[in-house]
This record gives C-alpha cells, structure tokens and sequence, in this order.
C-alpha cells in the first residue's frame, strides 16, 4: 500500500513538472508570435530640397576666361596710376599666356616681371637667358601693382603718359619705344587683343564713356550664331572675331559684341 502512495505522489510530483514546463514553452511561444506579428513602424519620408550645384560661368577659351577674372584689377589700377586697362590686360594676357603659363600659375607674376632689386618671394624660370630670377607673389592682384609701380616708376616709361588714357595703340608703340620688350611685333600683338577681345570697353566704363547697349547682345534661347549675325547684319566670322570666338556655340545669358567700337571711342 505505502509502495502505491509513493508511486502516486511521484506521478503526481513529475506531472506537475512536466505542465510547468509545458506552460513555460507556450508562454515562450506567445512571446514570439506576440512580436512576430506587431506591424514595422511606418518609414518617415523627410523632403529636403534638391541641392543644385551652381553651374560657373562658361567662357569660350581661357583668354575669356581671363578678361572676366582680371578686367575689375585693371580697372583699378588705370584709376589710381593712369595706366590703360585694355594695355595692362593686354600684356597679361600675352606674358601669362592667359593665366596658364608657369609664372603666374607658380608665382602669380602674370607680367614676367624680373627680381632686379626684388627682396621677396623669387622663382627661376628659363627666359632670354637659362634660371632667370622672377618675382613671385601672394596673390595675382600684387603682380598688377607691381606692374603699375614697374611703369609709374621708371623715368624711361614717362612719355606714356603724355598720351590719351584711352589711345591704346600709342601706348601699345611706346611700350616698345621704351624698351619694355625685344619683340619688334609687340604692339601689333597687344593691339590685335585689344580689338578682338574688345578691352578698350573697360577704358571706356573707367573714362565714363560707357558703350551703348546697342553695340551688345544677350544670347536667350534659340538663339544661334547665325541668327544673331543676321539680326545684326553682320557675318559669323566677324561676330566670331568680335567676340574672341573660336567655334560658334553659344549659350544663354552669353553677351555678345556686335558692333565694333570706333578707333577713336
């Protein structure tokens, strides 16, 4: 009898455990159900504004390029030393290969202006001779002044400024004159600049003598070389030189010469 007890209370005792651990595994089991089913949190949508990068400037060769960078320094620079900005651009543009030659890509000296009595900064480059010394500089804008100095301070360049500040080609011939270079085409060159990139425009806006709007055109769209050139009754090829244009895309927002200044503007 007490063997049947204790068989019964041991049954009793291990289906007891048995059901705790059943219950155990069901809860478990819920748990699981209970998160696979809870819905994913809706995804938050936040609308930021587009970044658009600002398109530069486009310029149909590097001397362009170069006029629209440089033209306010000369400018400047014509009003505090008298100096023509159509020759001072002129001579950058020519002696700095448009900004793209070594000395004023290394040393910012956009004029191959020489060290002579020079304590700053120096670069050597080979020119009429191998290592010549250059000056080099900061920043661009102390190439222009330096050039301005080079010019105001040398007794030798004093005749220049006799001639009218806006009578380039004089002053394109009295560079020459004075010895400011060895190359006997030197003023046909820098007056060849002037006109095809019309320069003496920035002489005249510093002399008040600004152009009429008339000698100017705003490409819009639909615009094309030649229908430009035929509202204007000109040919491409002369707006093309007018312009300093090498090919005949254009683009919106684009001003265009189209009518040559006279020589004596």
């Amino acid at each position: 009898m007490k063997k049947i007890i204790i068989a019964s209370c041991l049954a009793l005792l291990m289906f007891s455990c048995g059901t705790s651990k059943k219950t155990v595994t069901k809860r478990n089991k819920r748990e699981v159900v209970v998160k696979s089913s809870e819905k994913e949190p809706e995804k938050v949508v936040i609308n930021t504004p587009e970044i658009t990068p600002t398109t530069p400037e486009v310029y149909a060769n590097s001397t362009e390029e170069y006029v629209a960078i440089y033209s306010d320094i000369a400018q400047d620079e014509m009003r505090k030393y008298g100096i023509p900005a159509s020759i001072t651009l002129a001579q950058g543009i020519l002696e700095s290969a448009s900004g793209k030659g070594r000395l004023s890509v290394e040393a910012n000296n956009h004029f191959g202006i020489k060290c002579h009595d020079w304590t700053g900064a120096k670069i050597y480059h080979d020119d009429d001779a191998s290592q010549e010394c250059f000056r080099k500089y900061n920043n661009s804008k102390y190439s222009f002044r330096d050039h301005s100095l080079f010019l105001t301070g040398r007794s030798r360049y004093s005749k220049l400024f006799d001639f009218e500040k806006d009578d380039y080609e004089s002053w394109a011939k009295g560079l020459r004159a004075a010895g400011y270079a060895t190359d006997r085409k030197y003023p046909v060159k820098l007056i060849s600049l002037i006109e095809r990139y019309q320069l003496h425009r920035f002489d005249a806006e510093v002399l008040g003598k600004q152009a009429d709007n008339n000698d100017k055109h705003t490409v819009v769209k639909g615009d094309t070389m030649y229908s430009v050139s035929k509202k204007y009754k000109i040919t491409v090829k002369e707006l093309q030189e007018l312009n300093g244009l090498e090919d005949t895309s254009l683009f919106v927002g684009q001003v265009l010469f189209v009518k040559p200044m006279p020589k004596d503007y």
